[in-house]
């Protein structure tokens, strides 16, 4: 894969750097700042972007609202934003769209590279990769999709792991259930949340969408 990685850290974006590349992949760009990452997206267009929140020159959202920018002019640019902090009104805005490819992690949730590496790659194909800890964030004002509300607590537990972006048979495995009583639980889910693409990765994404989108 070709990577963009945005963060204003040097130590942190050399390891950044070194990890992609152990594992196989190139690093196409660095960035250091909020127009530094924009121009950089928009140049190299990469498989995935890892992006930081706050960054020069203010400090404030400028990795975040870079990476809105740049999924403005590319639709599903994938982009792993990883963080101290949960931006609750931009972080929706970037799910906002619908396209997928997005990820956000809090830095210090990151336990191992394989870890990381899977969630980068997670992203890059289109699905999602989220921290527990921002999922709780975002859902901490609760929920008033009415879809959301007829969904069953089992419903509601796999549906959170999957936007972690966990697949079938890792869900089961953390609920202590079969791979094919979650493909019943997911396939449930989907029916009452209305999502009837036949591409399953698609329905996937779209009601991750829906768990994470709501006010």
């Amino acid at each position: 894969m070709r990577i963009v990685v945005a963060e204003d850290l040097y130590l942190l974006r050399d390891g950044m750097v070194r990890l992609i590349e152990a594992y196989g992949h190139q690093v196409v760009a660095t960035a250091t700042t909020g127009p530094e990452t924009l121009d950089a997206l928009l140049t190299w267009r990469p498989d995935a972007a890892i992006i930081d929140v706050r960054m020069p020159p203010t400090q404030s959202d400028e990795g975040l609202r870079a990476a809105l920018a740049a999924r403005s002019e590319v639709p599903g640019l994938p982009v792993l934003i990883l963080s101290q902090y949960v931006e609750q009104l931009y972080a929706r805005e970037l799910l906002a769209d619908g396209a997928g490819g997005i990820g956000y992690f809090l830095k210090e949730s990151v336990f191992d590279a394989d870890q990381f590496i899977d969630a980068l790659e997670r992203v890059a194909g289109g699905g999602t990769a989220m921290d527990p800890a921002v999922i709780a964030k975002l859902l901490s004002s609760g929920s008033s999709n009415r879809r959301l509300g007829e969904l069953t607590e089992r419903e509601h537990s796999v549906l959170g792991l999957m936007a972690e972006g966990l697949s079938n048979q890792a869900i089961g495995q953390r609920l202590f259930l079969s791979a094919s009583a979650i493909s019943k639980y997911t396939t449930s889910l989907f029916g009452k949340l209305g999502i009837t693409d036949d591409d399953n990765n698609n329905r996937r994404v779209l009601a991750v969408l829906a768990y994470l989108n709501e006010p």
